[in-house]
């Protein structure tokens, strides 16, 4: 199926590293522009490099920290600037560090988690309000988590993901008269593949840093398709959601991408 994304203008935020990564890959694959917006100058330029390289017509990089003020109108301008216009948005910059709630208790990891995880998400589709709404058509995807949904160790993140999807329920609301569709993606646990983190992801510590093999046989054994997540599986449904023709309907919706881990 043509999915009608070549030459879209895409932009990926948190885009280096994991899913972001695949993200990136996913629109190359369908031939689209591509502004990715990191912070890791080094793991950018290689995610670019690849994205080239799974024929992408054009891809831009633009390093900065997501949660600056003014960072959401440097990447809509960047795309604005080469290319005159937004087709598609992916709001997918987050940030976690697991951990039960009684312990949680310090106020700047609460701070940095929703920055980075709902802040940035705000700011960038503000901005691409406008220019989407000029022309009329527009296609916005909220990275959010089955931990939007509760789950054990990920109160804060949890809750700053749940919050990305009343905004984009919002959106879908408020903008679809000016044919801007806004959706949500909530992947299950997606373990980076070799390479696919830089120096600045929250996985470089490893994997273990974040989730222990038992707790990964855990979430495995629970999911009922038996098998994690990939970021190949959360492109597809991007890319699907971002196509102007195979979801040219759809809007407010909520897709889970974990194997059933979660059913919202």
């Amino acid at each position: 199926m043509d999915l009608a994304l070549g030459g879209a203008r895409v932009i990926v935020t948190g885009g280096a590293s994991n899913i972001g990564r695949g993200i990136v890959h996913g629109f190359a694959r369908e031939g689209a522009r591509i502004v990715l917006a990191d912070r890791d100058a080094e793991q950018a330029d290689r995610v670019r490099a690849e994205a080239l390289e799974r024929g992408a017509a054009e891809v831009r990089v633009i390093v900065l920290d997501l949660t600056a003020e003014g960072a959401g109108a440097a990447v809509v301008g960047e795309a604005m600037q080469a290319w005159g216009g937004v087709d598609v948005l992916v709001n997918n910059c987050g940030w976690s560090v697991p951990g039960f709630l009684t312990e949680q208790t310090d106020r700047a990891l609460w701070q940095r988690t929703i920055e980075t995880n709902l802040y940035t998400a705000i700011d960038a589709t503000q901005v691409a309000l406008g220019p989407m709404g000029s022309a009329g058509a527009g296609a916005i995807v909220f990275i959010s988590s089955d931990a939007a949904f509760g789950a054990i160790r990920q109160g804060i993140y949890g809750t700053t993901k749940a919050g990305l999807i009343a905004l984009a329920r919002t959106t879908a609301r408020e903008q679809g008269r000016r044919g801007i569709r806004a959706n949500v993606v909530c992947p299950g646990l997606v373990l980076p593949e070799e390479g696919g983190v830089g120096t600045e992801s929250l996985w470089a510590a490893g994997r273990d840093a974040i989730f222990d093999p038992s707790q990964i046989e855990h979430v495995t054994r629970q999911t009922p398709l038996r098998r994690l997540t990939t970021p190949d599986d959360v492109a597809a449904a991007v890319v699907w959601l971002a196509s102007p023709t195979a979801a040219r309907q759809v809007t407010g919706q909520v897709v889970a991408v974990g194997g059933g881990s979660s059913m919202p």
